[in-house]
């Protein structure tokens, strides 16, 4: 395995932040192993890549085995988000903030006016980044990130509304921003946060009793607010829409191409986060199995969706394909009424078929989720036969 000297140079410069060490056979051109077989060498490259690969911000980084939390890598990161945090303690979205910053970029951060910054739930927002400096925390020991968890704690415990629903930005940002927000797992992931600490899982055994208390406090009424805003059609309990008005709590519209709707994948994960209570009162048993009987209900089978670029364009489509032996699918948006699935471009016009709506918004967002099969056709019946005397 050969490669230049240049080209460990470069991956050493791209990588300055990180240890390396170059790994090259024999070559008039190139540096040099000694005494290493071709196999040894290849990897020995190999891990070197892994090593040096770089480092991008999501919920991926959570899944890491305990001891990474306390490297060098974990603990730079860790750092990062010290910075990016808003001094109302949460943090923005779709931003990179495992990348390593210039010290321009530092000064631009600490800036007076972007810690003054809204926050946000939205895309997996803040309550990542707790999770995040938590597992530094318990693999550190370092008093600053817990202070900044808790600091950001405070933040989520804060921006819930008395009625028990997050709004997608705290300070609350006008329009569809202040609905109580189910989409992309918002208002969820807060719960499911705020459900360890009160129950003093870890990594939050830190976290004190008084905050422990807030936050049971907090994802009772968040519970409440689920049960009230579950759809009823003709009487029956169907599922949720992916925003609810904060003040009434009907199914309400977010972008152009957002629509009131039933929204597939948002109530996959309320289920499942209702089915994990311990002692589901019985209204939770009767919100499950409405949402249960629905998603079998409205389920697609015998199609998937193929996900096509085009590198020439820099484009990307998805495209529906008839397959008898793939496993179903849900919508991403049904019609409240019809339970028809909902395919909607930027004008705002409803479609029936994926196909139809313009190509920019076939590729640029998900119209279906994988049906849940595990939750619905194994964990669901056991979890019924257990509660059924409560119903």
């Amino acid at each position: 395995m050969e490669r230049s000297f240049a080209h460990c140079i470069t991956r050493m410069l791209a990588h300055a932040s990180v240890p390396v060490i170059c790994l090259c056979a024999v070559s008039s051109t190139g540096c040099t192993v000694q005494n290493s077989s071709a196999t040894t060498v290849k990897a020995e490259n190999t891990a070197l890549a892994e090593i040096v690969e770089p480092v991008r911000w999501s919920r991926a980084l959570l899944e890491r085995v305990q001891k990474w939390y306390s490297s060098a890598e974990a603990v730079r990161i860790a750092d990062n988000l010290l910075i990016y945090q808003h001094d109302n303690g949460g943090w923005d979205k779709n931003t990179d903030m495992a990348i390593a910053l210039s010290p321009e970029e530092e000064q631009e951060l600490k800036s007076p006016a972007v810690k003054a910054g809204i926050s946000t739930i939205d895309n997996r927002a803040t309550f990542t980044q707790l999770e995040y400096l938590a597992k530094v925390y318990a693999a550190t020991g370092q008093a600053k990130y817990k202070e900044s968890f808790l600091r950001g704690l405070d933040y989520l415990l804060e921006a819930q509304y008395d009625n028990g629903g997050w709004p997608q930005f705290y300070p609350i940002k006008k329009g569809y921003y202040e609905h109580i927000t189910f989409n992309d797992g918002a208002m969820m992931g807060v719960m499911q946060l705020l459900r360890d600490v009160a129950q003093n899982k870890a990594p939050y055994t830190f976290v004190n009793t008084s905050r422990k208390e807030l936050a049971a406090t907090a994802i009772e009424k968040g519970l409440d607010v689920i049960l009230k805003a579950q759809v009823k059609v003709n009487g029956k309990l169907t599922a949720w829409c992916a925003q609810h008005d904060h003040v009434t709590l009907a199914p309400a519209k977010a972008r152009a191409y957002e629509l009131v709707s039933l929204s597939g994948g948002e109530s996959i994960g309320i289920v499942a986060y209702l089915m994990e209570l311990e002692k589901p009162s019985p209204e939770v048993i009767q919100a499950v199995n409405g949402a249960v009987s629905w998603m079998d209900q409205v389920k697609i089978t015998g199609v998937r969706v193929e996900l096509r670029n085009d590198p020439a364009k820099q484009e990307r489509d998805r495209v529906v394909v008839t397959d008898a032996t793939a496993p179903p699918l849900l919508a991403r948006f049904y019609d409240i009424e019809t339970n028809k699935p909902m395919f909607v471009g930027r004008d705002g016009v409803v479609h029936d078929k994926l196909a139809e709506i313009e190509r920019e918004r076939r590729g640029g967002y998900s119209w279906y989720v994988d049906f849940p099969q595990k939750l619905i056709e194994q964990k669901y019946p056991d979890w019924k036969q257990k509660w059924a005397m409560l119903k």
